[in-house]
């Protein structure tokens, strides 16, 4: 299976170390994860700039991979990257990180699934992306079946897309 060139959206705050987790496991090529310091800068700049931002982090990505947490359905710049993904004609698939550990060693609630309700290019996206819950409570059982599933996930999102 052909490596493949991923963007992560993911809700910085409680999530970005799920999220780092998922991004070592070195199964996908993908964006580095924004210091603090950076995305900080970037919020300041306004909007705009946001978006200029997700855009060019959005370039020359196959897919864009949501890493689905507490409370990642509904932002705003969440459903702006899910929906400039798919105009951009890239595959978009969501995987649920609540079963993974935080910094912490801590668990999160599962969130609501963020394609419900989003349309983009006509497509009601719940209806067309798919969002995989890994079937464990183990932490280290969710990383494996992430870790080896998330290429064929991203194939099939892909391949999805190419069909709509």
């Amino acid at each position: 299976m052909a490596r493949r060139n991923a963007f992560y959206s993911f809700h910085y705050v409680p999530d970005n170390w799920r999220a780092a987790q998922v991004r070592n496991m070195g199964v996908l090529e993908g964006n580095q994860l924004a210091s603090d310091n950076d995305w900080e800068k970037v919020k300041k700049a306004g909007d705009s700039a946001i978006k200029n931002w997700i855009d060019a982090q959005l370039h020359g990505r196959s897919c864009t991979v949501v890493l689905i947490g507490s409370g990642t359905a509904g932002r705003p710049w969440i459903n702006y990257e899910i929906e400039q993904s798919w105009a951009n004609g890239k595959g978009v698939v969501g995987i649920y990180i609540h079963g993974l550990q935080n910094r912490e060693g801590r668990q999160s609630v599962k969130g609501n699934n963020p394609f419900r309700g989003l349309i983009a290019d006509g497509v009601l996206l719940s209806s067309t992306v798919k969002a995989y819950d890994p079937p464990f409570s183990s932490s280290q059982y969710v990383y494996g079946h992430i870790k080896n599933n998330l290429a064929t996930w991203v194939d099939e999102a892909i391949t999805i897309r190419q069909k709509h």
